[in-house]
């Protein structure tokens, strides 16, 4: 968003900033992020291999549920977290695009379970799809990593030296 004379909005308001920092979902999402990438990574593995060489679908698929939901999880946390610095769930300005991607991660890891559950795709297929719904996930995880610069940023100076965290 851009205001009068090209300057560009702050990510928060300096009540948003109060908001976020007394805010007990800040620490569940400072939690949460990591712990995804984590479980990520293994179940990236974990795909890639089953892709590779045929074995170990089963532990792979289970990777991938396991990903979805803590993908659920931080996502539920993540709109309270937006309700309470932001007033709502969803689309806030200052994590509109953010948010809009968000959903297409959603429905790719959501898609992953209904494929699963009915059937619909083969193992190769569903890895597929898994490798999508990462994709996607990298995409968003490095739009909130910008974020979260940015925050750092504009954050007073005594608050960037005690290295608050943000969304």
């Amino acid at each position: 968003m851009r205001e009068r004379q090209g300057q560009q909005r702050a990510l928060y308001t300096p009540a948003e900033r109060q908001r976020r920092d007394g805010s007990p979902w800040t620490l569940v999402q400072g939690v949460l992020a990591p712990l995804q990438f984590l479980v990520f990574l293994a179940s990236l593995g974990l795909v890639l291999r089953t892709l590779a060489t045929g074995e170990g679908a089963e532990i792979a698929s289970a990777s991938v549920v396991a990903k979805t939901l803590v993908l659920y999880a931080i996502m539920v946390t993540g709109s309270i977290w937006e309700k309470v610095v932001f007033g709502r769930y969803l689309f806030a300005p200052a994590f509109f695009w953010e948010d809009v991607f968000s959903m297409l991660v959603l429905a790719l890891h959501t898609a992953y379970l209904a494929a699963l559950g009915f059937g619909w795709l083969d193992t190769p297929g569903l890895l597929v799809l898994a490798l999508a719904a990462y994709a996607a996930y990298l995409i968003n995880a490095g739009q909130f990593l910008l974020k979260l610069r940015a925050a750092r940023l504009e954050a007073p100076a005594s608050l960037a030296l005690a290295g608050g965290i943000a969304r």
